[in-house]
């Protein structure tokens, strides 16, 4: 979009309780809390900070909804600092922020409580469309947002592409048939970025490494516009109209992986930011696993990704 640049993350914003225990106790026993602490999280604050980490001079835009709480004033202060420009997300007088208390014991399971709170309500009347002045709008997570799997988020990306913005969409993995809920939006979105699993529901079709150039080619044939990129552990494959490419993954050394939290979420930023630089299949591939790989080196899901030349500097490490 001539005169505009920058990219607009729109959707799931809340914040995770992480509370580390001990053990898990049986129904009526009780257990210790060892550690307590905050972290943001959400596909908003995920990627947008992935993308300013990876281009910190790209403007971004957060746009979602929050309660006017303490959690609230957290996730925006922690996307502020970061630069990601916040002034578009809406605060609710009369919900609470969106959270998630998560129960983890040290090297083992993890338990998840959520509270849908204000993410719930969050829709295309929440956005000020007339202060986004970017080229691109990233909408997720569907099956997520109660109001976007509803009809909201197809009303976003008409509203994106009548505005003359490239649009892409990311999704949660459900095991479900809901994924019914997406197919009218695809001929709205210009790149699908998300994993096997979900590529797989989408298009109908068990989502084998066989499967894989068939599930791609479907999902264009079913209108995606531009591009249809699917990481799963193996590789990275980014389908056009004008044929498929592979990107086998890289080989890890042993303890490598700290975290897998916001893998995703950082793959998707990597392509992103190759997407909006008028990269090449292959090379919006290698930027974003190179997200991925940087970001397995943390527990949460930002802190290890840096730039886009130190990112693939680091990735040049690993055979493949």
């Amino acid at each position: 979009m001539a005169g505009r640049e920058g990219i607009a993350v729109v959707g799931t914003l809340l914040v995770d309780n992480l509370y580390e225990i001990s053990a898990y106790p049986a129904e009526g026993e009780l257990t210790k809390i060892r550690g307590v602490s905050l972290a943001c999280g959400g596909l908003v604050p995920n990627n947008g900070i992935g993308l300013k980490k990876i281009a910190p001079t790209l403007p971004v835009f957060a746009v979602g909804k929050v309660g006017d709480d303490d959690a609230g004033k957290h996730a925006l202060c922690v996307m502020q600092e970061a630069g990601v420009d916040v002034s578009a997300v809406t605060v609710s007088k009369t919900e609470r922020t969106s959270f998630t208390d998560v129960m983890s014991v040290a090297g083992g399971q993890r338990t998840f409580f959520t509270y849908p709170g204000a993410c719930a309500t969050f829709g295309y009347e929440d956005i000020p469309w007339d202060r986004l002045t970017c080229e691109m709008l990233h909408l997720g997570y569907f099956l997520l947002l109660d109001k976007v799997d509803a009809g909201d988020g197809l009303a976003i990306l008409k509203e994106a592409k009548a505005r003359g913005m490239k649009t892409s969409i990311d999704l949660v993995s459900e095991n479900s048939d809901r994924y019914t809920v997406v197919l009218p939006c695809l001929p709205y979105v210009d790149n699908l970025i998300i994993n096997e699993l979900e590529a797989g529901k989408l298009a109908g079709l068990a989502p084998t490494d066989e499967n894989l150039d068939a599930i791609a080619n479907k999902l264009l044939d079913l209108g995606v516009r531009e591009r249809v990129i699917i990481h799963q552990p193996a590789l990275g494959l980014c389908a056009t109209r004008d044929g498929v490419v592979r990107l086998p993954s890289c080989k890890l050394p042993k303890g490598y992986v700290k975290g897998k939290t916001g893998a995703g979420d950082a793959f998707c930023s990597g392509a992103l930011v190759a997407i909006a630089r008028g990269a090449a299949p292959v090379e919006i591939l290698t930027l974003a696993e190179a997200a991925a790989v940087a970001s397995l080196t943390a527990a949460d899901a930002t802190s290890g990704i840096l730039e886009a030349e130190e990112l693939l500097k680091n990735i040049r490490k690993f055979s493949r």
